[in-house]
Order: C-alpha cells, then sequence, then structure tokens
C-alpha cells in the first residue's frame, strides 16, 4: 500500500486559494421582492376591480337591452307578415270560389234552353224511351252542381224573382198572382241566374171596393140588433114591467 503524502490537500487549497462564492447581483434583492409585490395588490388596484366589473356589467346589460329591442322589432315584423299571408290566403280562396261560381253559372246559363226543351217534352209526355234517360241524367248533374228550379202557380208575384210576360184581372185574387208559369225560373245558392217568366193577375178594380163595402155592411147590422135588444127592455119599462100574478 501506497501511503498518502499528509498535507498534499492542504498544499492544493492553498495554491488555489479561498473557494470563490457565487456571483450574486447587486439588484437580487429588489428583483426577488417584485414577484411579491405583484402577488399582493395595492389598495388602488383592489378599488379599480370593482369599478371595472360594473362597467363590464353595464356594457353587457346595453347589449342585452339591445337583443331585446331588436327581438321584439323581429317579433313583430314576423306577426306583420302572418297577419298579411293569412288575409292573402283567404283574399285567395274567396277568388278561387267566386271564379268557381261564376264558371258554373255560365255553363249552366248554356244548358238552361236544353232543360227548358225538357220540360216541354216532358208536359207533352214525349219523353219516353232512352230520351227519358239522358234527361234525367242530365237533370241530376245539374242539380249536383248547385242548380235549383222556382216558379210555381199561385205564388204572389215578386218583381226580383219574376218577369211578368203577360198580364190580366182575376176576381179571384185579393194580389197580384202569377197564374201560369211560362218558363220556370233557375238559382245558384242565392244568385239568380234567370228570372220565372210568368204570366200575372191583379184583383178587378171594382171588387175590392164592394168587398169593402160588404164587410162594412157586416159590420153595421151588429150595432143595430144591439140597440133593438135594448129598446126592448125600455118598452117593457113603459108598460109598467111584467104583470104579478
Amino acid at each position: 500500500m501506497t501511503e498518502e503524502t499528509p498535507g498534499f490537500d492542504e498544499q492544493q487549497q492553498a495554491q488555489q486559494g479561498p473557494p470563490q462564492q457565487p456571483d450574486v447581483p447587486s439588484g437580487a434583492a429588489a428583483d426577488d421582492a417584485e414577484p411579491q409585490a405583484a402577488a399582493a395588490p395595492s389598495a388602488e388596484q383592489e378599488a379599480a376591480a370593482p369599478a371595472g366589473d360594473a362597467d363590464r356589467t353595464a356594457a353587457l346589460e346595453a347589449q342585452l337591452d339591445q337583443a331585446r329591442a331588436a327581438l321584439t322589432e323581429r317579433t313583430a315584423d314576423l306577426q306583420r307578415l302572418q297577419a298579411e299571408f293569412q288575409n292573402y290566403r283567404r283574399r285567395v280562396e274567396r277568388d278561387r270560389a267566386a271564379v268557381k261560381e261564376i264558371a258554373q253559372a255560365n255553363l249552366l246559363t248554356e244548358l238552361l234552353p236544353v232543360l227548358d226543351d225538357i220540360g216541354r217534352a216532358r208536359e207533352h209526355g214525349e219523353l219516353v224511351g232512352g230520351f227519358k234517360s239522358v234527361a234525367e241524367s242530365l237533370e241530376t248533374i245539374v242539380a249536383k252542381m248547385g242548380l235549383q228550379q222556382f216558379g210555381k202557380e199561385g205564388e204572389p208575384f215578386d218583381p226580383t224573382v219574376h218577369e211578368a210576360l203577360m198580364h190580366s184581372y182575376a176576381p179571384d185574387v185579393t194580389e197580384t198572382t202569377c197564374v201560369a208559369i211560362l218558363q220556370p225560373g233557375y238559382r245558384i245558392g242565392e244568385r239568380t241566374i234567370r228570372p220565372a217568366r210568368v204570366a200575372v193577375a191583379e184583383p178587378q178594380p171594382g171588387a175590392q171596393t164592394v168587398k169593402q163595402a160588404e164587410d162594412a155592411g157586416s159590420s153595421g147590422s151588429q150595432p143595430a140588433e144591439q140597440a133593438e135588444q135594448q129598446q126592448a127592455p125600455a118598452e117593457d119599462k113603459e108598460n109598467g114591467g111584467p104583470q104579478e100574478g
């Protein structure tokens, strides 16, 4: 074994000098204090923080108010558009129904002469065989389309639905009356497409005066009878009344 020479390490340390300390910058203490200062906010920052939150809250509320106003405006626009669309749809449906009714009326108006011929053939007993089947089928079809026939003998004359082609006087009528139907009238619903062409009769000019006189005479006979009944008790009283036995 070799023995270490005593004092060798000490000689090296003496030659190298004392151990060097790590260089510490002069501002190290200040740099260490800065993070601590940043970690602990000052009183001014604590006072400014609530003010900043209030500003942000006010800005958010303003934006919310604007959004609500825009939503209300868009909702009103949508409701207005919906109402306009509903009105447009009702108007289109009404116009479509009117066009359909006009088209049906025009078609049925063209068929009225055919229906008149069928009616005359039926009156003369000529509606027989295959012609009868065709005529009845046609009448069924026009009835399904809403065509209605009107006009009867004996009904009062109405100038809105009747057209008088003949005029006469009759003692057995009390008002202007349809006494003959020359051509029946036709209507679709409440719309008249052809008035009934009729012959009318009016009361005779003197018949009304005679009737009024007869009514006056019948009403005047009753007071005369009542007067006779009142005179009878008066005569009994003058004669002393009934004799007593």
